[in-house]
């Protein structure tokens, strides 16, 4: 049985704040749908992505700002990180885990630069939307076994 990740629901206080956040970072306009005062929902997608990206009212009870470290995974991590910072994006420097293990929260165990020895999934950058709700480049050159 496929399992296929169709959305991901952010916690966000302003949602046209947030809106115009990820249009401005290159995500497609899908849905921005208004059914009376207490429910909004906004569905954008990342470029080159099956899965969407939700917001609004009425959507989470989850607070804003709480959704750390979720992916998004890039053939060239500097690249990704120069077009984000292209389209006005406050995005990290490129950095690597000094332990070689592939991710770690936080920036604990991180060292500057990409990884020395190429390793896949092993380059990160991280932005965060106008909320605090955080994201992470993560280089992948090499897809996964089984796709």
């Amino acid at each position: 049985m496929d399992m296929t990740l169709q959305e991901v629901v952010l916690p966000v206080a302003d949602t046209d704040r947030s809106k115009n956040f990820y249009l401005a970072s290159g995500f497609r306009d899908q849905a921005d749908f208004v059914v009376g005062d207490d429910f909004r929902v906004v569905q954008l997608t990342p470029p080159g992505s099956e899965c969407s990206i939700v917001f609004g009212r009425g959507i989470t009870w989850a607070a804003p700002g709480s959704v750390q470290g979720l992916p998004f995974v890039v053939s060239d991590v500097e690249a990704a990180r120069a077009e984000l910072i292209g389209r006005g994006v406050n995005v990290s420097v490129v950095c690597h885990d000094a332990s070689e293990v592939a991710r770690h929260a936080g920036y604990e165990c991180r060292a500057a630069g990409p990884d020395p020895k190429g390793h896949n999934h092993s380059s990160f950058a991280s932005f965060w939307d106008p909320d605090g709700n955080g994201w992470l480049l993560q280089e992948v050159m090499t897809p996964a076994v089984g796709r």
